[in-house]
């Protein structure tokens, strides 16, 4: 059983999750933000045995891990996929610059759009990062007038009287699972005997698009030599967002910026100007990719 001993006694993390479900549900149930990867999973079957009701959808970035995108597929044919109006290619040409740990305009535009004024359901977890711990808490809200106001659970009461009186723009946020370490994850999953996608057997402890730059130059590099394909197209968007910042008299300072290898280069190595060398290989799920040209979707 997944428990937690406290200064007060024993915490059943499962009920505590179930029970902030049911607490808090709202009378057109739950937008559940699901990605496919672990902590999703979780609050996933943890609505399911909350009994709340809940719709469950899934960003499609363009860039999703082909082996991601079959798995939600197979195991969660319930859940709705949601494509976005543009591609990630075409957002790099847009927004003239590549996204990077500290411009994630990507996110905002491909992945957490949906949900609009609704009580969404995420994983997010303390765990998951040290500013998390610090700034989230269980319930939190988003909204337009205070795009980067985040209430915590324990805020004082002048600050439950803002939250409460957010307009209907606002999309209010739960986050149930937020105290689990990754360890609990793992437990939970196993412990209700359900799959979970492969790329976590292949040496990814989170799932994400491809090239994230959230995984750091080791992730991207382990990124692109599984899927040199999304490197090329990565490549040839650079190219094109030059081509767009010319075109605007833009001037790129500190880096030399030639060509879209250059730009890659500087994405992944900080700055370097020399091309990395991936090893290549025939793309497992090249044929994936193709599909998804064939498509319109890339």
């Amino acid at each position: 059983m997944l428990v937690e001993t406290t200064l007060f006694g024993v915490n059943d993390k499962v009920k505590s999750a179930i029970h902030r479900l049911q607490t808090f549900q709202p009378k057109d149930g739950y937008y559940l933000a699901f990605s496919g990867g672990k902590d999703s999973q979780t609050i996933y079957h943890l609505a399911k045995m909350a009994g709340v009701k809940f719709d469950a959808h899934y960003n499609h970035t363009t860039v999703d891990p082909p082996e991601l995108v079959y798995f939600i597929r197979e195991h969660y044919p319930d859940v709705t996929p949601e494509y976005p109006d543009e591609t990630m290619w075409q957002l790099i040409v847009r927004k003239k610059f590549p996204m990077t740990r500290q411009i994630r305009y990507c996110c905002e535009v491909l992945k957490e759009s949906g949900g609009r004024m609704r009580t969404v359901v995420t994983g997010v977890r303390w765990a998951e990062s040290v500013r998390r711990k610090k700034t989230r808490g269980m319930m939190e809200v988003n909204a337009t007038k205070a795009k980067n106001k985040i209430i915590l659970n324990s805020d004082n009461d002048e600050a439950r009287e803002w939250f409460e009186s957010c307009g209907t723009q606002h999309k209010h946020i739960l986050n149930p699972i937020i105290d689990w370490t990754t360890e609990d994850v793992w437990e939970f999953l196993h412990g209700i005997d359900v799959p979970y996608c492969n790329l976590y057997d292949s040496g990814y402890s989170r799932l994400g698009c491809i090239g994230c730059p959230m995984g750091g130059t080791k992730g991207m590099l382990m990124d692109f030599e599984r899927y040199p394909k999304y490197r090329a197209a990565y490549v040839r968007a650079f190219d094109k967002m030059l081509i767009r910042r010319a075109e605007e008299g833009m001037i790129t300072k500190n880096v030399s910026w030639k060509t879209g290898v250059d730009v890659m280069n500087w994405w992944i190595g900080g700055g370097s100007q020399k091309e990395i060398e991936l090893d290549p290989y025939q793309m497992r799920f090249e044929w994936y990719f193709d599909d998804l040209v064939e498509d319109g979707i890339l």
